[in-house]
């Protein structure tokens, strides 16, 4: 165990003053307490983080009898949730596990006195450290202090271990590589890529946390690359694997084949949210299915669609929200159609504008040239439309409907949608301008109707 002076100032955000007050209590009551995991390793990276998890010798009881709010969410496990002036602090009591029969969660948990029991059965030497507040030092009983100074990622103990008693920690030595710009001691790397086929057993919605954490961490690319080189890629979401090697145009992808196309979209993303890093992640998932080769150049007839198809089945698959889903696939399932904006008609581009979804699939269009040819002429016409549809008068309601032709004889089907798309396109294209003019052109269209 080594015991060094922590270097700094302790910030004094919300989260903190609540943090080192529950310890003080804590303190004060005769148990042993102090801050543990990321909040320690940011603090000695020089980041400030949003949470402060403690913990201590205290028995849950004996949290619950101190605090005046204590909510026993994870009391099974020795973990409650403290709240301090409207700030909740995750307590957890010092404890070695045992058994760990599902991959995931401990068979029996023992509490104990002993702080180095306790920080010996947790994931990465860098999350081990613990820090008093009170007298302001850091104890390291495994060795994080010197990882996080060479930035290495390294289990604690033997990985093999570490893996088999929770698989998750597989994925999130990968997250935590990513998050942190670290290496990865190689011992560990191997031992995560002997038990990539251990994720099979893990529930797709915690699959999808961690996947998604690396998606909107600050190196989203190398995340994946990582995923890819251990094998792992190919066991939780294979699509994406067989992007790897699928060769493109050169001519349109000087960048690379698919796999490298799509982390050069994942490393410029700026705007990162969920639906916009999963549609960049999944935007060509169709082009190792559509790919044909013409005079020996690879072309991709439709991978649009089909893209769209596979990624509407691997988001479902990993419990993503059905709303998501549908963002997402539209963006993928029109991601091409801004190549051809310049030869749009007004109403068709206005329609594009009015959609929802029209910010994730600009950005995503966006990315996907700054990831091939570089060229935004497409992008910044877009804008330039945006600019002039926002100073259009407010969209009105259509100048039609079903019931006007029905008054004209016709029976409900296929043809109205193509009418009165029509009528809309005429409308929006400033050609109708009255509901008078349109029932006008309603009854001559319907005279020269081919039934």
């Amino acid at each position: 165990m080594k015991i060094s002076s922590f270097p700094g100032d302790i910030p004094r955000t919300p989260a903190f003053l609540a943090a080192q007050k529950v310890a003080a209590a804590l303190r004060a009551a005769g148990h042993k307490a102090y801050f543990v995991g990321g909040a320690v390793r940011d603090l000695l990276l020089g980041r400030t983080p949003d949470d402060v998890d403690v913990t201590t010798s205290a028995r849950p009881e004996a949290i619950e009898a101190l605090f005046d709010k204590a909510i026993p969410i994870g009391a099974a496990f020795g973990i409650i949730t403290v709240v301090v002036d409207g700030i909740p602090v995750e307590v957890a009591t010092f404890r070695a596990e045992r058994g760990y029969s599902d991959g995931r969660r401990p068979d029996h948990v023992v509490y104990t006195d002993d702080e180095v029991l306790d920080v010996t059965r947790r994931d990465f030497t860098v999350n081990g450290l613990l820090l008093d507040p009170a007298e302001r030092t850091v104890v390291d009983c495994v060795g994080g202090l010197d990882d996080l100074r060479a930035g290495v990622l390294r289990t604690i103990g033997d990985p093999v271990t570490r893996f088999g008693e929770d698989h998750l920690r597989i994925l999130r030595l990968v997250r935590f590589a990513s998050k942190l710009g670290f290496t990865v001691d190689p011992a560990s790397e191997q031992a995560a890529a002997d038990a990539a086929e251990k994720l099979r057993l893990i529930a797709a919605e915690r699959i999808r946390a961690e996947l998604e954490k690396i998606l909107l961490g600050p190196y989203p690319a190398e995340g994946f690359e990582i995923l890819a080189r251990l094998g792992i890629l190919k066991v939780i979401l294979p699509e994406i694997d067989a992007m790897r090697g699928v060769e493109q145009p050169k001519q349109f992808h000087p960048e690379g084949d698919v796999f490298v196309h799509t982390m050069l979209l994942l490393r410029h993303a700026a705007w990162r949210t969920p639906a916009l890093m999963w549609s960049a992640l999944l935007h060509d998932v169709g082009k190792p299915g559509t790919q044909t080769f013409k005079d020996g150049v690879p072309h991709f007839y439709g991978h649009e669609a089909l893209g769209a198809d596979m990624a509407a089945g691997i988001l479902a698959r990993l419990r993503l929200p059905s709303a998501m889903i549908d963002c997402i696939t539209a963006a993928i399932r029109h991601h091409m159609r801004f190549a051809s904006v310049h030869a749009m008609k007004k109403a068709k581009w206005m329609r594009i504008i009015a959609d929802p979804n029209f910010p994730v699939e600009l950005e995503l269009h966006r990315l996907d040239c700054i990831a091939c040819h570089g060229l935004l002429d497409n992008y910044v016409l877009m804008l330039d439309r945006m600019r002039e549809y926002a100073r259009l008068p407010a969209p009105t309601k259509p100048f039609l409907t079903g019931d006007d032709i029905i008054a004209l004889g016709l029976k409900p089907g296929a043809v109205f949608r193509r009418i009165l798309g029509e009528a809309e396109d005429l409308r929006l294209e400033g050609e109708l301008k009255s509901r008078e003019q349109a029932l006008d052109w309603l009854r001559a269209r319907v005279e020269h109707l081919d039934l």
